[in-house]
């Protein structure tokens, strides 16, 4: 069923749930893996999360860990559910017939189809030993105070194995994107299959049921990224070179979370409401009692108005410098035009930050002042670091999410001036 964008499906009455994701006044860093010393777990991620400790850092925010495409590009996975084999910091470590039999009987959802898309059975492996090595960071993490956000895509790459197993759960006629707005006056296309939501809902939801349950399994907090594609989402007949001939089609609404949490129990989850909002998927957000997202570069973008500047940021929300989809801060800095910086100085002298601080700082002395429970900075804008460090630029292919830590380059006085920043704004951990 069509939607014109301005309503969707079922959001729930106007009583919200009591809030899933009890956020405390805190702080984290966002890293991909990739992005470590070496681009993988092991010694390196230990070491990240002692930094974090060393900082008064409460989260640790990754991109999805799914196996990337061919562009290296998490959010075009190639599976829903297993984890990459790039990370491991040992790859040929040993793994008994008992471990793999336990696996597979654990996942028996999935990772078949998952060893047979691959086309080599030594990939039950690969998956015992990215679980092993994964959970071994998480728990080490949550020993030492820090939890885990990680990032739930809501499509899935047309050539994924979920697409080969559950043909029937996905619209092959149909690209996902997003709509001409002031930033791309022909849309966005992402070449992503959409649902067949009825089909979906036929089966009572258990491919996405399945799904929660595997980011359960790996995260402490999930972020949903395009929460308004469950609301109604942008989508284009395939093979259109343009996002302009599309239209909104419906979403499942709350009817999908109402079985998730029916048979999972409540879903830490933010969601990551960003770009054409509308009442509906407000509606949804509020109903489930979940923080969405504020930007605080956005904030110099738009209109007073704008939920991104400071005086309108929600206390249950995750407030943001910026994602991996923009520039980092220094490097936007080095483009923005005066007016905006005068809003920013004005901004800066508002909240009362030092004025001897290099302007890229004052940006993250900002968005740890917000009112909003979490914020998240980018390790790059930690370091001041320019475009060069940027992740990712949307609507490109090459160059992307290839930006990787030197060894030591995030270093004590960087911990020291994180920590004094984050305690300076009632955010800080107690050291463990």
């Amino acid at each position: 069923m069509p939607d014109r964008g301005r309503t969707g499906a079922r959001t729930g009455g106007a009583r919200p749930r009591r809030e899933a994701f009890p956020l405390e006044r805190a702080c984290g860093v966002l890293l991909h893996p990739t992005s470590l010393p070496g681009g993988r777990l092991g010694a390196e991620a230990y070491r990240f999360v002692d930094w974090l400790v060393a900082a008064g850092q409460s989260y640790w925010q990754v991109l999805p860990l799914g196996p990337p495409d061919e562009h290296r590009s998490p959010y075009a996975g190639l599976s829903a559910f297993a984890g990459w084999g790039g990370f491991l910091a040992d790859p040929e470590a040993p793994v008994s017939a008992r471990a793999a039999s336990s696996f597979r009987r654990r996942h028996a959802f999935w990772v078949d189809d998952w060893v047979e898309h691959v086309g080599d059975p030594r990939e039950l492996d690969v998956q015992v030993r990215f679980e092993r090595e994964w959970s071994a960071v998480r728990s080490y993490a949550n020993r030492r105070g820090v939890r885990i956000v990680g990032d739930l895509p809501l499509y899935v790459a047309r050539s994924s194995a979920d697409v080969g197993a559950h043909p029937e759960l996905f619209d092959l006629t149909l690209d996902a994107g997003a709509p001409p707005d002031a930033f791309s006056r022909s849309g966005q296309l992402w070449g992503n299959p959409t649902y067949r939501w009825a089909e979906v809902r036929r089966q009572g939801y258990r491919w996405w049921i399945e799904r929660f349950r595997r980011a359960l399994q790996l995260f402490d907090a999930i972020r949903l990224d395009h929460f308004r594609g469950y609301v109604s989402y942008w989508a284009v007949p395939h093979g259109r070179r343009t996002a302009k001939s599309g239209r909104w089609y419906r979403g499942p609404g709350r009817d999908l979370f109402d079985r998730a949490t029916a048979e999972l129990g409540w879903l830490p989850l933010i969601a990551e409401d960003l770009g054409h909002i509308t009442p509906a998927v407000h509606a949804l957000r509020m109903a489930l009692g979940i923080p969405g997202m504020h930007v605080i570069r956005w904030a110099f973008e738009g209109r007073p108005s704008s939920p991104h500047a400071l005086r309108n940021h929600r206390e249950n929300a995750v407030v943001y410098l910026g994602t991996h989809d923009t520039d980092t801060a220094a490097g936007w800095l080095a483009s923005v035009p005066p007016e905006r910086r005068r809003r920013i100085e004005e901004e800066r002298k508002r909240v009362g930050i030092d004025d001897s601080v290099e302007p890229w700082w004052a940006l993250v002395e900002l968005t740890l002042s917000s009112r909003a429970r979490l914020a998240i900075v980018q390790a790059q804008d930690v370091l001041g670091l320019g475009s060069e460090a940027r992740m990712n630029t949307p609507g490109t292919v090459g160059g992307n999410w290839q930006w990787r830590l030197s060894p030591g380059q995030l270093g004590p006085e960087q911990a020291r001036r994180l920590r004094a920043a984050t305690e300076r704004w009632g955010r800080a951990r107690t050291r463990s």
